[in-house]
């Protein structure tokens, strides 16, 4: 196998698990981490302008 197939899974698997943490902090009522935030393309400082209902 190719060493870019390796890295193109351990992204994917990097990204997902930014996506899962992100969902059960706010699930949670908390704020996400600015890093899992950054790795979904969620500006931080927009996110938290964010309001509940």
């Amino acid at each position: 196998m190719d060493r870019g197939l390796f890295f193109v899974i351990g992204d994917f698997f990097n990204t997902f698990g930014s996506a899962a943490a992100a969902a059960r902090a706010v699930e949670a009522g908390r704020k996400p981490r600015r890093g899992d935030l950054k790795k979904l393309g969620i500006d931080p400082t927009a996110f938290d302008k964010i309001g509940r209902f």
